[in-house]
This record gives structure tokens, sequence and C-alpha cells, in this order.
């Protein structure tokens, strides 16, 4: 029977990537989107369904929620995040800059892994895509404080998740795809997408049923918190 999976960013990027390569793989994907008009390469995968979420919009998740009532999955991946302000500067930073970057990054992907758990199999998994940047332990200059910050508060908060879960079994997985060419990482990155998506499955295959909260990377290393 094949694998079932919820994947939540996938019109771009890593998300895309993901989906590209779950789908080769022969998983069941269903994907979601901000704007179905922008999925032209998700509706490329024959049997991919798209579904329709800003992750930031609450009455949208509670609509998708509706929608897939009753469906279960062996796996959540939810992929969201922004880089935040280009000046990534505590001192500069504006309530509404701080807002969006840590409500897209840390809190919404809780909410709706939440909201989603109890779709999730007994046993399954649910992954965030999380960074290296958010280890506190790696710590060692001010670059890109803001964004190291919401990912280190993603990976706080999918700590308690887990913690929550522990009578059904679940995996949870921080993820950290590696420095990759897409929109966010830029041209000199020295991985591709699919490079990275394909690690990244394997650490989905290779943690199945663990039962562990881990911080991994694209390559199965395990990162310090």
């Amino acid at each position: 029977m094949a694998k079932s999976i919820l994947l939540i960013g996938a019109s771009r990027g890593l998300g895309l990537g993901l989906a590209q390569q779950l789908h080769a793989g022969g998983w069941q994907v269903t994907a979601t989107v901000r704007d179905p008009q922008h999925a032209e390469a998700l509706r490329a995968l024959p049997g991919v369904r798209i579904e329709s979420l800003d992750i930031d919009d609450a009455k949208a998740l509670e609509n998708l929620h509706q929608r897939l009532r009753g469906e279960l999955f062996d796996v959540l991946y939810v992929n969201a995040g922004i880089s935040g302000p280009q000046h990534q500067s505590p001192a500069m930073a504006t309530q509404a800059e701080l807002g969006q970057l840590f409500m897209t990054n840390a809190v919404a992907p809780l909410r709706l892994a939440e909201r989603f758990a109890a779709q999730v199999r007994e046993g399954g998994t649910v992954a965030f895509m999380s960074s290296i940047l958010g280890s506190i332990a790696l710590n060692d200059s001010s670059h890109l404080a803001l964004y190291k910050a919401s990912k280190a508060a993603l990976n706080c908060l999918s700590r308690g998740f887990h913690a929550e879960q522990s009578a059904r079994h679940l995996t949870v997985l921080c993820l950290h795809p590696g420095w990759v060419r897409t929109e966010m990482g830029g041209p000199d990155a020295p991985l591709d997408v699919a490079t990275s998506c394909a690690g990244l499955v394997r650490q989905l295959d290779a943690q199945a049923g663990s039962g562990q909260h881990l911080f991994l990377d694209y390559a199965g290393q395990h990162l310090p918190w």
C-alpha cells in the first residue's frame, strides 16, 4: 500500500522538489499551495491532490481541515518559511516584521501540526522544515539573527508538540535541507533542490516508526539543539 503524505507549502523550491521526489517514489501526495494559479509544476504530477492554504490564515486552516476530515496520512510535512526583514536587526525590527516572521516560521507550523495530529496515523511522522541556523549550540554570530531565532523557536515548539503526542508514538523531525539553490538560498548555494529533497525523503523513511524527536540534516547527520 502506498504511503501517504500531507505536504504543506509545495508550489516552488524545496516544497515542489519534495512533491516531485515523493510522487516519483509512489507516495500518495496531498500538497498545499497559497495560490492554486501558481501550481503549474504540481499539476504536471499525475495523481497529486492540490489544496489551497495560507498557513498564517486560521480560517483557511480550518477550511482545509474540514475538506480533509476523515483522511489519514503516514506523514505530515510542514514546509513553511520566510527569511524576514532584510536588515535582520533586533534593534531595527518592527512589531509587524517580527509578528510575520515568527508566525510563519514557528507558530503557524505548530498550530497546523496540532490541528492535523489526529489525522497522522499512530506511529506516523510529523516533519518540520527547520534549519541548522536554528541551532543555539552552533550560533556564533549575529548573522541572520532574526531568522535564526524564528527557527530556534520552531525547534522549541516542536519539542513540546512531541511530548504531547507521546501516547500516539509520533516521530517528530526538525529537518535541515542544507544550503540549497532556491530563491531563499540564492545562486551560490552548493546543493541543488533534487539532491536535498532526495535526502530529506530518505530521512522520512529512515526514521519512520522511531517515535523520537530529532534534529537532522538531509544527509542524516544529527544536529545539536
